[in-house]
């Protein structure tokens, strides 16, 4: 399998240099060169089978022959040892035709487990091979970040550094991060909003120099490895719910556009999905954007479900590419006009196509603590509020349909205690195995958003050592 460019103008490369680069260096996003497709027969084989088996099945077309069988199943394997439910992914019924897709179960309680994970197993495995080091960097709005710390922790291939957005996450999605002490792990708090941090890093992976020195390498879901890792859940509750025979919808939380995108990879792929319905909470651009046919940036403003307090959706630029029938210059003029006036317009007829396999909803901070109530009152669940704006956007699909409809449960609820106490009178308790978490002492850096500040702290304490 070989990889493209978004941007046009990057050589193609292999599985093994997407998982250790990330973001391309003409700044674009890599993408497979042609997409592999399951018959139905095919897809039909796999039911029944181990969320492991399946797993390997749909990654192993991606990957090629820069992982032997061998390799991909230890990986597989090793990232879902610890997970807390057997079945990695299990699906809830919470009404006739309605679920919930448990992502919450991994060591960090978030969905960001089920592909950072993975994504640490490959790259360990491709860094022991080459004898090579890497310095990953990335940007975090409360999940990715911890998630990252967690499976890279103890590497002896990695220095991991995550900047989050000072004040702007949970106290447990920090503390998760900060009171990690492995000597590999470096967390940066930086005074300002999520989108300025991914802009730090976007700005660290454009540095030539400091790329090409330290070995950086991106975990956020730019990395083509997380998103198809995140593309097997979607083959795992399809076929439980009767998928090839049977379409399903699926109502998905995002900020980043790259959960739902890899629905989209499932669908593209031949699984049978009838919807995919974007859900966001009131930093609603990528509604907009959808209603409109104009993605323009607004400002972000804190929220219950901060996860999502995100206004550049970098996975869109994954999207257009494939409705712009792959073509670079589209996509150039559309992050052109993004970098230059914060806005760009969306083609009407390829609006028209992205609305056709594509819905969205935005829910309010009302709509969000009240689906939570709703939800416990229900069902006796107690929901986080990014799985509490999935439900809410669910509630717009037509109610005489007889689709299943999934909403990805993105969090543990206990991740988010205040937000989730406040809507229902309850407070959710962490798992035993983090109950010590608020006790724990933190490690961390604050800096303002200078980017020398910070790739002088970054440069001094990798492992790979380099001068500015």
């Amino acid at each position: 399998m070989r990889y493209i460019s978004t941007r046009g103008k990057a050589p193609e490369i292999g599985f093994a240099e997407v998982v250790t680069t990330g973001l391309a260096p003409d700044m674009g996003l890599y993408v497979p060169k042609d997409w592999p497709r399951f018959s139905e027969p095919q897809l039909s084989q796999l039911s029944g089978k181990s969320y492991q088996d399946i797993a390997f099945s749909v990654l192993q077309p991606f990957i090629g022959d820069d992982l032997s069988s061998g390799e991909l199943k230890g990986c597989i394997e090793r990232a879902y040892a610890n997970f807390g439910h057997e079945a990695v992914a299990p699906l809830v019924q919470i009404g006739s035709r309605a679920w919930l897709l448990e992502l919450f179960h991994g060591p960090t309680l978030a969905f960001k487990d089920v592909a950072m994970r993975l994504l640490s197993q490959l790259m360990d495995t491709i860094n022991k091979r080459t004898a090579r080091r890497v310095t990953i960097i990335g940007a975090t709005s409360g999940d990715t970040g911890s998630a990252a710390i967690d499976a890279f922790r103890g590497s002896a291939t990695v220095d991991i550094f995550i900047l989050y957005p000072h004040g702007r996450i949970s106290e447990i999605q920090r503390r998760q991060m900060t009171s990690v002490a492995d000597s590999n792990v470096y967390t940066l708090a930086v005074e300002g909003t999520f989108d300025d941090c991914q802009a730090l890093v976007k700005a660290m992976f454009a540095d030539c120099h400091f790329n090409e020195t330290l070995n950086l390498a991106g975990v956020n879901s730019i990395n083509w490895a997380r998103i198809i890792a995140q593309s097997v859940y979607y083959f795992t509750s399809a076929l439980a719910l009767g998928a090839p025979t049977r379409a399903v919808s699926y109502c998905v939380p995002t900020g980043n556009f790259g959960n739902i995108f890899a629905g989209y990879v499932a669908k593209c792929m031949g699984l049978p999905i009838r919807d995919l319905l974007v859900a966001t909470n009131s930093n609603n651009i990528l509604d907009r954007a959808l209603q409109s046919g104009e993605y323009k940036i607004r400002g972000v403003h804190h929220t219950i479900s901060p996860s999502m307090d995100i206004e550049i959706s970098s996975n869109f630029e994954r999207l257009l590419f494939e409705y712009y029938g792959r073509d670079p210059e589209k996509i150039l003029s559309c992050m052109g006009g993004l970098r230059d006036h914060g806005s760009f317009s969306i083609d009407h007829e390829v609006l028209c196509s992205i609305r056709k396999e594509f819905a969205s909803h935005a829910a309010t901070e009302a709509e969000t603590r009240a689906v939570i109530q709703l939800m416990l009152e229900k069902t006796g669940l107690l929901i986080d509020p990014h799985t509490a704006v999935g439900l809410a956007a669910a509630a717009t699909l037509p109610s005489d349909d007889a689709t299943p409809i999934i909403t990805l449960a993105t969090a543990h609820p206990a991740k988010f205690p205040d937000a989730v106490e406040d809507a229902t009178g309850a407070r959710p308790s962490l798992p035993e195995r983090l109950a010590d978490l608020l006790g724990r002492p933190e490690r961390v850096v604050t800096f303002s958003r200078n980017l020398s500040d910070i790739q002088k702290y970054i440069a001094q304490n990798s492992r790979i050592k380099v001068s500015l």
